[in-house]
């Protein structure tokens, strides 16, 4: 038997049981979890707001940890291990986790489990959207919601890999000074409704080259409103995006700007896509270029309040679950 956090969608209730041991597939491998990554979709999953996969279940979408059983048709990984995976099927806030070979990528023994577990969702998310996006040395991006866990690594990822300015966007003062001391040149107050004109008077009425949007609302027209000529509206995740419509005058501002919306869906593109990305940036996380900001370390029993604290916003970088010592 081994622990797992058990959730009952919609209920927000959720707590730790004793549930036999998975045993791995052909093409899987088994991992002892040392730390699993918290992330949005483990916290809308168990408040019902995305379907989830049975009435019970175990969140938890990516872990750190060693292999210590493996399916009889994997090659390039071994039971000792060190590694972190993306789970699609969940199931990563437990003891033993399984995980699709393919969807493993060994880790160095200098780079701590929860370190490394900030990586593997955020790497596709982050550096293939900013290659998406076209950003070139020199050129301006301006990176929403810049304290989160996707906003620090796009800030550190811009500035030190592409060579690009960021203006990063945070709605609290301390959120910008965490933006600003991970190299954002400025940072404006996105919780004002005048935060489009900050992000132009921040680059002397032109505007940014690349706009990064990943909310609905009132915010694409904002978006719009600080993309410079010539700009790239980069459109990824869905935070109340379904609720989003462009206006005849806005399409007709697109057009006269000649400016580019892109949409960059990470689940859609090739598997070896994105875990070339997950090991590209673990290894500029191992060679100290950049460095996953994991500003919260909770136990098990301390997953249902920090999936709350993920919701309402009050948290800066990564939540790490740490499983066992």
């Amino acid at each position: 038997m081994t622990k797992a956090i058990r959730a009952s969608s919609g209920t927000d209730a959720l707590r730790i049981e004793d549930v036999p041991t998975p045993t791995p597939g052909p093409d899987d491998v088994r991992i002892r979890v040392h730390a699993a990554g918290l992330n949005y979709t483990d916290a809308l999953l168990v408040a019902g707001l995305l379907p989830s996969p049975a009435p019970m279940f175990t969140p938890g979408v990516e872990v750190a940890g060693v292999i210590d059983a493996i399916g009889s048709g994997v090659s390039g990984l071994r039971v000792g291990q060190r590694v972190v995976a993306t789970l699609p099927e969940l199931g990563g806030f437990a003891e033993e986790a399984i995980a699709a070979a393919s969807r493993v990528v060994g880790i160095a023994d200098s780079l701590a489990f929860e370190r490394a577990v900030a990586v593997p969702v955020l790497a596709p998310t982050t550096l293939l959207v900013l290659r998406a996006s076209r950003l070139a040395a020199g050129e301006t991006l301006f990176v929403p919601s810049a304290a989160g866990a996707a906003g620090t690594l796009l800030v550190q990822l811009a500035k030190r890999v592409f060579g690009a300015k960021v203006v990063a966007g945070a709605s609290s003062e301390e959120k910008r000074e965490l933006a600003l001391g991970l190299g954002a040149d400025i940072a404006v107050d996105t919780s004002h409704a005048s935060w489009s004109e900050r992000v132009r008077e921040g680059t002397a009425g032109r505007g940014a080259d690349v706009v990064l949007l990943r909310e609905g609302g009132d915010v694409p027209a904002a978006s719009l409103r600080a993309l410079g000529f010539r700009g790239r509206l980069v459109v990824f995740g869905v935070d109340n995006m379904f609720d989003t419509a462009f206006t005849k005058e806005q399409v007709g501002s697109l057009l006269a700007q000649n400016q580019a919306v892109i949409g960059v869906a990470t689940f859609s593109l090739p598997e070896a896509e994105v875990q070339a990305a997950v090991r590209e940036v673990l290894e500029l996380v191992e060679r100290g270029v950049i460095e996953p900001v994991v500003s919260h370390v909770v136990e098990l029993a301390e997953v249902r309040r920090a999936m709350h604290d993920l919701r309402e916003r009050r948290t800066s970088g990564k939540v790490v679950v740490r499983v066992r010592a």
